[in-house]
């Protein structure tokens, strides 16, 4: 069990992220949940870029690691919305019908890919995308209603069976005991049925109904639907009634509920952070986890990936926005790739080595989390590489860094 939290973006201001418009709006302070209705479907929003961009990258490794025993993955996506963007860029359901419909062509997998969807229009305009999918041979099944109450027969169809799930609600999300209870039906010893989720904790709920508690006029049932989310009144100790708001007290509950949900999972959770703008509060963490070493070490290396493009992105639409400007004000704080892999490679190196001191050989995936140290999640894997490179060099072990998939390179102890 391993539960920590990933700082996003890094430059000289610290750990952060960025929408468009930040750097000319830092002072409003106001943060209010986009939600989904008003032109939310019209493009698709800057924070929603770096969580579709991850999910792409992430999803089609979970199904070529797991699924080739089976041949079939089963995935749910709870909070579904349309699916696409009026824009035409495809919504976190297209993604996974995209990747669905490329495994089956290319290797033969078949995903078995669950939507669920409350709003009736979201519904109709999702069902039209994925019978487009179907045409393909996807198995593509849309839901109306909760994610709860399609949640047992995401469970039953899984049997045997890897699974993932993607909870990306605007509000809430589940209760924390359907959740581990959830987890515990597929934790089963001699069994294989790999399980992993990427779920949205709002960090704007916790927030209002963090003063929703401190306030004497408070509406408890509020309290009561978060206290099912957190699995408990816990929370509420952060927030003591009539107090005045403790700075951190949101980040130190999205760190207690991590830390719960892994201990009650027994699955190595990591958190990540996302925010609107350079020191602005995060909007929601991004709750990762997995029971699988190669799980922590593709993830990482989806983050940074993730990190760049939506960088890139954020840079094209102010570039859009102002054009006529020489130099973007995102293009002057944008940490460069380079810089952070130059710093990180000698660090790693040094975390190689620490690891190597307890006297025996390891493959780099079975200790990610040291390997990358504080770099995980801001460097890709090819950095894992150049670290045992630097090692060798410094004559620190006799594994060169040559050859195999990075992940499973072993690395020696020196003689």
């Amino acid at each position: 069990m391993h539960i920590s939290a990933v700082a996003l973006f890094t430059s000289g201001c610290g750990a952060f992220s960025i929408s468009r418009r930040a750097l000319t709006s830092q002072g409003a302070g106001v943060e209010m949940s986009a939600g989904t209705g008003g032109d939310y479907w019209s493009e698709q929003q800057l924070p929603s870029v770096l969580k579709h961009n991850l999910l792409g990258r992430y999803i089609p490794q979970f199904g070529g690691m797991t699924g080739s025993r089976e041949g079939r993955v089963v995935y749910l996506d709870g909070y579904a919305g349309e699916g696409r963007y009026e824009s035409g860029e495809s919504g976190s359901a297209e993604i996974a019908m995209k990747v669905a419909s490329g495994h089956l062509r290319r290797h033969h997998l078949r995903w078995t890919c669950f939507f669920v969807e409350r709003e009736p229009e979201s519904l109709a305009r999702l069902e039209k995308v994925a019978s487009i999918y179907r045409t393909q041979g996807v198995d593509a099944r849309v839901h109306p209603g909760d994610v709860d109450g399609v949640l047992d027969t995401v469970l039953q169809t899984a049997d045997g069976l890897p699974l993932f799930l993607f909870l990306d609600p605007t509000g809430l999300c589940l209760p924390f005991n359907r959740l581990v209870d959830a987890m515990a039906q597929r934790d089963q010893p001699n069994r294989w049925q790999p399980t992993e989720f990427l779920m949205n904790f709002s960090m704007v709920a916790v927030r209002r109904l963090g003063g929703n508690a401190r306030s004497d006029k408070g509406l408890e049932r509020s309290s009561e639907r978060f206290d099912e989310v957190c699995g408990g009144r816990w929370w509420r100790e952060y927030f003591p009634v009539g107090q005045p708001f403790t700075p951190g007290a949101d980040e130190a509950v999205a760190a207690e509920y991590a830390r719960r949900l892994a201990e009650r999972t027994g699955m190595l959770v990591q958190s990540v952070p996302v925010a609107k703008a350079p020191h602005h509060k995060p909007v929601y963490h991004l709750v990762f986890a997995t029971r699988r070493q190669h799980g922590l070490w593709v993830f990482g290396d989806a983050i940074a990936r993730a990190r760049d493009a939506w960088w890139e992105k954020l840079e094209v639409a102010e570039d859009k926005e102002d054009q006529g400007t020489l130099f973007s004000a995102t293009s002057l704080i944008r940490p460069n790739p380079q810089e952070i892999t130059d710093a990180a490679v000698p660090a790693m190196a040094g975390n190689l080595a620490q690891i190597l001191a307890r006297g025996k050989p390891f493959t780099l995936v079975d200790q990610t989390l040291d390997v990358f140290g504080q770099y995980y999640g801001q460097v890709t894997e090819p950095a894992a590489r150049a670290a045992v490179k630097h090692l060798h060099e410094q004559g620190g072990t006799p594994s060169t860094g040559v050859g195999r998939k990075i992940r499973d390179l072993v690395v020696e102890p020196p003689t």
